[in-house]
């Protein structure tokens, strides 16, 4: 369940607003009043057709049995990227590390996954990446996850050229978008839709690990975190790594949201959000910071640290989850125009088919739970996003529109 509201915030200061909306709780509540309006009619931009909602859990079970037939399904994370086209890359990076303690595993396969799932915000419909070991070329999110695998075993990322296999504070401060490019095959007949926006976030990155030593050691690195988080632990809970990386990685957002001094990332204006006091009209989804979250539980695992409170994160608002829902008409929008017009992560309606997407995943996962005959025990939200939604949506824009997204967001390489 979410996170109950701490008592001792309060939401009149910039700093309790921003601890506010910092929690799965917040995202939770808002999404579905959302959700409530505009089952009442009162959306400007979408009806709600709840008569689809079983057969969309039909098809996200076929997909998964298809994907899963076993039904041993695993979280929804990068490492599932990382073995696109057949390849343990996991492994891999494993046996190059050789034998080292389960603390500095951990540490190392956290510097990986953080900087990929940052890396992860969508390539755009022409990119792709040749994997030379292979022979086989990746688009899309595999690709992105492939060649950020491929760019941190070369030691990109790592300012040690006697340790390469890591990512510290000095190396990703002098990530360029030159060198990110590079490494990514970017060409003009091959573009990738902000790359200097990545490369900035890579930096803004080590920055951050680099002023925070007290979470991420010294020599600064983001696995760093693990340390800081399980320390002696044999559990830990979900949320309080979420927590940590909303706290931790603030500065590395774009300052266009803000909350007095306070920069809040994934987190949105929209006029029918309704909240306490400076959090009032403020809808959060902290989607990357969440994908990261989902990335970095087998990590803990692996090293021996159980992660409890799974379903205390949310859904993922992207374009595949939210995709799924509005070609599964789910969610219907009530100007077709909608579709084909440019759009910003921060256009009203954007937000709002983002916090509809949050409250809906949550109602689809007990059907889709039901249709295989799992428990939440078994198929908590992140395998139901692995098993699942996230593939169900794909399966359907390839099908409808040759695999691109149903709605034209113009992306600066840090939401979607």
């Amino acid at each position: 369940m979410p996170p109950t509201a701490a008592t001792d915030i309060n939401p009149a200061t910039e700093d309790g607003a921003a601890s506010l909306l910092r929690s799965t709780r917040a995202i939770r509540s808002r999404a579905n009043a959302l959700l409530a309006r505009a089952r009442r009619f009162e959306s400007e931009f979408f009806t709600i057709n709840d008569g689809a909602l079983p057969n969309t859990a039909a098809l996200v079970a076929e997909v998964t049995t298809a994907r899963y037939p076993d039904l041993k399904i695993p979280y929804h994370s990068r490492w599932r990227h990382f073995e696109a086209g057949g390849h343990d890359r996991a492994a891999l990076l494993n046996a190059a590390l050789g034998t080292v303690s389960p603390q500095e595993r951990a540490t190392a396969q956290i510097d990986l996954a953080l900087v990929s799932v940052l890396l992860d915000a969508g390539a755009g419909p022409s990119w792709r990446y040749e994997e030379a070991n292979t022979q086989q070329t990746f688009t899309r999110s595999e690709g992105l996850g492939v060649a950020s695998v491929h760019a941190f075993r070369s030691g990109l990322f790592s300012s040690d050229p006697a340790r390469l296999l890591q990512a510290d504070a000095k190396g990703l401060q002098a990530i360029t978008a030159a060198r990110l490019g590079d490494a990514f095959q970017v060409a003009p007949d091959n573009p990738l839709i902000g790359l200097e926006g990545r490369a900035t976030l890579l930096r803004r990155l080590g920055d951050a690990v680099q002023a925070q030593p007290a979470v991420f050691g010294s020599p600064a690195r983001p696995g760093g975190l693990f340390s800081h988080l399980a320390g002696n632990a044999k559990q830990i809970d979900a949320h309080d790594i979420l927590t940590l990386l909303l706290t931790a990685l603030a500065p590395i957002w774009p300052a266009q949201n803000m909350i007095g001094g306070q920069a809040m990332g994934d987190c949105w204006r929209h006029p029918a959000v309704q909240g306490e006091g400076l959090s009032h009209g403020w809808m959060p989804f902290h989607k990357l910071s969440q994908w990261l979250t989902y990335s970095l539980l087998e990590p803990f695992e692996w090293a021996g640290v159980k992660v409890a409170g799974l379903d205390g994160l949310t859904g993922l608002p992207e374009y595949r989850n939210g995709g799924l829902l509005l070609d599964a008409g789910v969610l219907r929008l009530k100007d077709e125009s909608l579709a084909r017009t440019p759009a910003q992560a921060g256009d009203a309606f954007i937000v709002e088919w983002r916090a509809l997407t949050v409250a809906l995943l949550d109602e689809l996962a007990p059907l889709v739970r039901d249709h295989l005959g799992l428990t939440e025990a078994q198929m908590p939200l992140a395998c139901v996003l692995e098993g699942g939604t996230w593939a169900a949506g794909r399966v359907l824009a390839q099908r409808l529109r040759g695999g691109s997204p149903p709605l034209n967001i113009v992306s600066d390489g840090t939401v979607f």
